[in-house]
């Protein structure tokens, strides 16, 4: 190692220049607070509407809250391996959680194209309401993505596209979550393929401009 006063005055002055990181929270804590602004959400949406409604559809067609289900375990699961390949040297293999509950979800909610055979006084949903539950998930999925990506950005994904599509996935099921809470129809294939439409537009959204956010050149 050189003696040279210069390098050792060159060392000290880089040094000083440097402001301390403030260490990241693991990925399941911040998880968990992402999750709990999820929860308020939905707390104001029970107060606002109460369960009955979406308890007496579940019991009507167990599929529903099967479908419901999928959506809450997706969700989760997204939003975590979100988090988690938000740091280096993760494995990208974390982005395949969801899928699971993904499968649930798309498989239940697959039984709401035989809705009127399996329940034939059920509710179904025209499609200009239909379209009001597009609007529905997509603007409560604009929220969450933007507080996902803040929380994001002090992270470095190293895979910023694969990370802003799972952001997309699990506040896209999060918001399909908590229309269950308003909800008043039983899912037919018109409301299923604009329910499909809007997680389409809010993963292919975030894919596109989330990932430019988490890019880091």
């Amino acid at each position: 190692m050189s003696s040279d006063p210069r390098h050792q005055a060159l060392i000290d002055a880089l040094g000083a220049e440097l402001s301390p990181v403030r260490r990241l929270p693991p990925p399941w804590l911040r998880t968990l607070g992402w999750l709990l602004a999820v929860a308020v959400l939905a707390a104001l949406l029970l107060m606002h509407y109460g369960a009955g409604l979406m308890l007496r559809r579940w019991a009507g067609a167990p599929d529903l809250g099967w479908a419901a289900a999928g959506a809450v375990l997706t969700t989760v699961c997204a939003a975590w391996a979100a988090f988690v390949l938000g740091v280096p040297g993760r494995s990208r293999a974390w982005a395949w959680l969801p899928l699971p509950g993904a499968l649930l979800w798309i498989g239940a909610s697959g039984l709401g194209c035989l809705r009127t055979w399996l329940a034939p006084d059920t509710s179904i949903a025209t499609m200009h309401q239909s379209a009001d539950c597009l609007v529905f998930i997509v603007s409560f999925s604009i929220p969450l993505s933007a507080l996902m990506v803040w929380l994001l950005r002090r992270a470095c994904p190293l895979r910023p596209v694969l990370t802003a599509l799972l952001v997309g996935l699990a506040s896209a099921a999060a918001s399909a979550s908590l229309l269950e809470i308003c909800h008043s129809f039983d899912a037919a294939a018109t409301d299923l393929l604009t329910h499909a439409l809007a997680v389409g537009i809010v993963v292919a959204a975030n894919a596109a401009m989330g990932g430019r956010l988490l890019s880091r050149h």
